[in-house]
């Protein structure tokens, strides 16, 4: 299986995954990173903070981007080579999250494309805002 190559590729197209974030990825996540700030794992100390309760790592959320650009845009053999991303709002435990990607611009001579790469909740708030840069499979 092989994703879309430069030649394949055009402005506008877009691709995109939707996940439930459970407690269950957010303890794998922090087990795994070392990342056990009581934000994202205690729920007595989370609510004091000004999110009132656990949020999802922001790392974790941001992680189904590369699943959008790695599975289907470009897809499979795309090499993630840069990702800038802003966090707007907090994730709960229990938010559905759409991972979004939209090619901006190809750099066809340098087999680059630029994509432009959201994160919304199940309200539409965007939670997290980006640009990806990555490298499509060659044919």
């Amino acid at each position: 299986m092989m994703g879309k190559t430069i030649n394949e590729l055009k402005i506008g197209d877009k691709s995109y995954i939707e996940k439930t974030i459970s407690e269950t990825d957010v303890y794998l996540f922090a087990g795994i990173t070392g990342d056990l700030n009581p934000a994202h794992i205690n729920q007595i100390e989370s609510e004091k903070t000004i999110f009132k309760g656990r949020i999802a790592h922001g790392i974790l959320v941001s992680g189904l981007i590369s699943a959008v650009l790695g599975m289907q845009l470009p897809g499979p053999g795309t090499i993630y080579l840069g990702q800038e991303l802003k966090f707007m709002a907090p994730v709960k435990i229990g938010d559905t999250i759409r991972a979004e990607a939209e090619i901006v611009e190809l750099l066809t001579e340098k087999n680059r494309a630029k994509l432009r790469t959201t994160c919304t909740n199940q309200d539409g708030k965007i939670v997290i805002a980006g640009e990806a840069l990555v490298m499509p499979p060659r044919a």
